[in-house]
């Protein structure tokens, strides 16, 4: 092996093994003595994930929460399960978006489309604005499109609100079911 090789390969094996020692920090091997272990390695590996604990190389941020996932967001999947019969156009969560292709439903000569902003993340009335535009051909080429505001957006977002509102509890129920207890006699979460 050349000399130049060997000085590259010393460093980077150091390296890997600071890497890897700097997990055993995260108290991966500091184990709690007051509590009895499960028996059972496969309830005993699912309370650990669940718990998040396992072998990690670096420091993780506690403060948790902040996420882009619009599975999370009881508005956007409403939203999207209201229309999901019309194809999509454009979707963009980060931008609270959803903007749906023409749809017509039999008749070729009119066709709607609708957008839905989202101006908050809670489950309010106020929380989403829905347009509808209207497009009306008398030929191929020869087109008007309008606004409309009838019934239509008061159904849309009744129907996005009421399950959103089943959604966010049931979001609820969950939280409240994995929040962590405190011990009536130390008072620490366990």
């Amino acid at each position: 092996m050349h000399l130049k090789t060997i000085l590259f390969i010393k460093p980077a094996i150091i390296f890997f093994f600071i890497l890897l020692l700097n997990g055993c920090n995260s108290g991966f091997l500091k184990p709690d003595w007051s509590k009895t272990a499960e028996p059972d390695g496969k309830k005993r590996a699912r309370q650990n994930v669940e718990e998040g604990k396992g072998l990690q190389l670096f420091k993780k941020d506690e403060t948790g929460g902040n996420f882009l996932f619009a599975s999370s967001n009881p508005l956007w999947r409403a939203s999207l399960g209201a229309i999901d019969f019309m194809t999509l156009s454009s979707v963009d969560y980060a931008g609270g978006i959803i903007i749906t292709d023409w749809y017509s439903d039999g008749n070729q000569d009119e066709s709607i489309k609708i957008t839905i902003r989202f101006l908050s993340n809670e489950v309010r009335s106020d929380a989403i604005d829905i347009k509808i535009n209207k497009k009306i051909c008398s030929t191929l080429n020869n087109c008007t499109v309008s606004e409309i505001n009838n019934d239509l957006n008061f159904k849309i977002k009744n129907k996005i609100l009421k399950q959103a509102a089943i959604y966010q509890k049931d979001l609820d129920e969950i939280k409240a079911k994995n929040r962590p207890k405190k011990s009536a006699i130390t008072g620490k979460e366990r």
